[in-house]
């Protein structure tokens, strides 16, 4: 008998030496495509979230397709984090590194009531740097961080160790050595 993990690790194509040699890309549109996959995901996130959520902060883009699903499974509203300058109206921005620089996120300054319970949603999590950006984000707000989810993490670069450190309850369903 497999686990939910063994099926859905089998769904995730992985590509060599994209976006550059030595990367090993972890491709979920091969889950995504996968009606059973898919289903079995969010399924497996929603079972991991304690106590109710109010909004699901997904993380652009691949983050919306997990984190709108999730929403809908937990009940709960979608707030869209976003690059920054893509959102009309007024917008909270945050700054977060990357390897070659940085960039910056944003949400609609009243995307968030004050106390709201917020889960934080993306694809993968790597060195952390974005998730953290939407953390920050969510309770500039005013919102309580009750956790992040994702669906596959890698662990040797430290993202769930830098959200833990800030008080954020990470959990992914898949884990990955190497990058």
């Amino acid at each position: 008998m497999t686990s939910v993990a063994d099926d859905l690790r089998a769904l995730v194509r992985t590509i060599p030496d994209f976006p550059k040699p030595g990367i090993q890309f972890r491709d979920i549109t091969t889950l995504m495509l996968d009606r059973s996959g898919l289903s079995r995901a969010v399924d497996a996130l929603a079972d991991t979230v304690d106590g109710p959520i109010d909004l699901v902060a997904a993380i652009e883009a691949r983050g919306f397709a997990i984190g709108g699903a999730l929403a809908v499974k937990l009940g709960a509203g979608l707030l869209l984090i976003r690059k920054d300058g893509k959102l009309p109206g007024k917008t909270i921005a945050e700054d977060y590194a990357l390897e070659y620089g940085t960039d910056r996120l944003a949400m609609h300054v009243d995307a968030c009531t004050p106390d709201a319970r917020v889960l934080v949603v993306d694809d993968l999590l790597a060195t952390g740097g974005t998730a953290l950006a939407a953390v920050r984000l969510v309770r500039r707000a005013g919102g309580n961080v009750v956790g992040a989810r994702f669906l596959i993490d890698l662990p040797e670069l430290g993202g769930g160790d830098a959200l833990v450190a800030a008080g954020v309850d990470a959990r992914s369903l898949l884990a990955y050595e190497g990058h």
